[in-house]
C-alpha cells in the first residue's frame, strides 16, 4: 500500500504529511485488520500469520502507528535517545524509516511517579521509535487477541469499559437466584511476572520483535538492568500482551463448572471476581484452578489479598462497592475512592491558594466531571452530594486563609453569586485572549445525571462487520447522554 495523498506532485516532507488523507489511511488499515480477524476466527493461523506481516509492512500502518504516537499523551516524553516527533517533517521521516528488518528495541528510560502511598512507582519509558513499532505491532494483534479474547474481559480492549464490568457485576448479582459467593483475586505483579517462555509459546505475534520488547531491559542512573519476566512497562502494547495471558480464564471456569452453580467472571485487566452459588465451590475447586491457571503463566495470586465474601458483605471492585440489602443490589462509588478523589482535590485547593482563582477553578472543575461521569451509572447521588459539600468547605476554608482580616459579606461580594436556588455559587471572573471577559464556576458532581449504563454485548467485536451497526448506534446513544449530561456544564458564561 502506498501513502494515501490528497494532491499528487513533489512535496516536501512536512507537506507530505499535511497532505495524507487520514480516513483513507484509517479505512485501508481497517480492512487489513477485519481480514486478520476473520481469518483468526476460522483458526487460519498461517493465513493470520501472511496478513499480519503485510500489514506491519505497510506504509499505511505505519503513517497510523507514527500519527498514534505523536497525538497521545506521552507525545513529549522521550526514552532514553531524548528524541520527539514534534514537527510534520520529522514524523513522515520517522514513517519512513520505521522498518521490522533487523529491528532491535533500545532499553525503556526509567523514571519514578509518586504513589498515594508516599512511595514511588517505577515505570519505564520507550524510545518514540519503540512505541511507533509497538503501535505497528499492535495493530496486527488486537484483531487476533479481540477473537480469542473473554467474553466478560473490559480492560484496556476497544469499545469497552469499567462501566460495562460493573454493570455485568449488576446483571449477574441482582436477582433473587444469583450467587452469593464471590472470589476477589488479587494477582501479585501481574504486568512485572508474566512468564516470557508462555507469550512466546501462545501469543500470535512475531516472535523476533516480540522478544525485543520483552529482552529490552531499562537503564537507572546510567545502568542497565535485564528483564526476565512480565511485559514492556510503558508499551502501547503491554496491556493487550497481558490480557493475552490471562484470556482462557472464563473457558477454563465454563468447562469445569455447571450452570446452576452460578459461575461468573467479571475481568478488568488484572482485577477481577468470580462468583459462585457456594464459598465451598470458591474455596476447594475455583480457587485452587485459577492458582493452576496462573501459574502456568508466572502469576501468583496474592493470599493475604484474594478474598471469599458474601454478596451481603459486599466488595470493591474497580472503586465501586457492590453489595446486597436484604434482596436488593446496590452499587454505589467505594469509600476508599471518594476518600482518595477529596483527598486529591484538597492538595489540588491547598497548592492553589496563589493561583489566579479562575485557573484553580477551572482545574479542579475537570476532576470533578472526570470523577463524576466515572460514577453516574450507579447509586451516587447522595454521595455527590456530599462530595460537593465536601468541596464548597475546603474551598470556602482556603478562600478565609486568604483574607483572614476580611469580613463574610466582603468574601460574598469578591468570590460568591446567587443563581436560581442557588445562594452560594463559587465563581471566578476572567478575560480571554481576545479581551472578552468571561466567568467560570465550581461545578457540582451533582448535577450530572444518573443514568444507567447499558453493558456492551459480549461477543461484539469492533473488527466483524456484522457489529458495525451495533457500535455505531451505541457511539450514538452515548454520545447523547454525555451530551445531555454536559449541557449543564458549559463552564464558561458571559459576565
Amino acid at each position: 500500500m502506498t501513502p494515501a495523498l490528497m494532491h499528487g506532485g513533489a512535496a516536501s516532507p512536512s507537506n507530505n504529511w499535511s497532505s495524507i488523507n487520514w480516513k483513507r489511511v484509517d479505512a485501508d488499515v481497517r480492512r487489513l485488520q477485519m481480514r486478520i480477524a476473520k481469518s483468526a476466527r476460522a483458526e487460519r493461523w498461517g493465513k493470520v500469520q501472511a496478513l499480519q506481516h503485510l500489514l506491519t509492512r505497510s506504509h499505511q500502518a505505519k503513517l497510523l502507528a507514527i500519527k498514534r504516537v505523536t497525538e497521545n499523551q506521552g507525545r513529549n516524553t522521550p526514552g532514553i535517545d531524548g528524541i520527539v516527533w514534534i514537527n510534520a517533517k520529522q514524523k513522515w521521516e520517522a514513517a519512513k524509516t520505521l522498518s521490522c528488518r533487523n529491528y532491535r528495541s533500545q532499553p525503556l528510560r526509567r523514571v519514578y511517579i509518586p504513589k498515594k502511598n508516599g512511595k514511588k512507582r517505577p515505570l519505564g519509558i520507550p524510545t518514540m521509535y519503540d512505541r511507533a513499532m509497538q503501535a505497528l505491532f499492535l495493530f496486527a494483534y488486537e484483531p487476533v487477541a479481540e477473537v480469542t479474547a473473554d467474553h466478560h474481559s473490559y480492560g484496556f480492549r476497544p469499545k469497552r469499559s469499567a462501566a460495562d464490568a460493573i454493570e455485568r457485576c449488576f446483571n449477574v448479582l441482582a436477582q433473587k437466584t444469583s450467587a452469593q459467593w464471590i472470589l476477589e483475586g488479587d494477582i501479585k505483579g501481574c504486568f512485572d511476572n508474566i512468564s516470557h517462555t508462555w507469550l512466546n509459546q501462545h501469543l500470535q505475534l512475531e516472535k523476533r520483535v516480540l522478544n525485543q520488547w520483552l529482552k529490552a531491559g531499562f537503564m537507572d542512573k546510567g545502568r542497565l538492568f535485564p528483564t526476565t519476566a512480565g511485559t514492556p512497562q510503558g508499551g502501547i502494547i503491554s496491556p493487550c500482551l497481558s490480557n493475552g495471558a490471562l484470556d482462557g480464564m472464563e473457558a477454563m471456569l465454563k468447562s469445569m463448572t455447571k450452570p446452576t452453580q452460578k459461575v461468573h467472571l467479571i475481568r478488568y485487566a488484572d482485577d477481577f471476581v468470580i462468583t459462585a452459588n457456594s464459598k465451598e465451590l470458591l474455596e476447594n475447586t475455583i480457587k485452587p484452578a485459577v492458582m493452576a491457571f496462573l501459574f502456568e503463566r508466572g502469576l501468583t495470586m496474592s493470599e493475604e489479598k484474594t478474598l471469599i465474601t458474601s454478596i451481603t458483605k459486599g466488595f470493591d471492585f474497580l472503586g465501586f462497592n457492590v453489595r446486597k440489602y436484604g434482596q436488593k443490589l446496590l452499587i454505589k462509588p467505594s469509600k476508599s475512592s471518594i476518600k482518595s478523589f477529596l483527598e486529591s482535590i484538597r492538595l489540588v485547593i491547598k497548592k492553589g491558594i496563589s493561583m489566579p482563582m479562575a485557573r484553580l477553578l477551572s482545574s479542579v472543575n475537570r476532576k470533578i466531571v472526570g470523577w463524576a461521569n466515572y460514577y453516574r451509572h450507579v447509586v451516587a447521588k447522595k454521595v455527590f452530594d456530599n462530595v460537593d459539600s465536601a468541596i464548597f468547605r475546603a474551598f470556602h476554608r482556603m478562600i478565609k486563609r486568604k483574607h483572614p482580616k476580611k469580613s463574610a459579606a466582603w468574601l460574598y461580594r469578591k468570590y460568591y453569586t446567587h443563581r436560581g436556588m442557588r445562594q452560594w455559587m463559587l465563581i471566578a471572573p476572567y478575560t480571554t485572549k481576545n479581551g472578552e471577559k468571561r466567568i467560570v464556576w465550581l461545578k457540582k458532581a451533582a448535577d450530572i445525571p444518573i443514568r444507567r449504563h447499558r453493558q456492551v454485548i459480549s461477543v461484539a467485536t469492533p473488527y466483524d462487520a456484522e457489529w458495525f451497526d451495533y457500535f455505531d448506534k451505541r457511539a450514538t446513544n452515548m454520545s447523547h447522554l454525555e451530551q445531555a449530561s454536559g449541557s449543564f456544564y458549559l463552564g464558561l458564561m458571559r459576565a
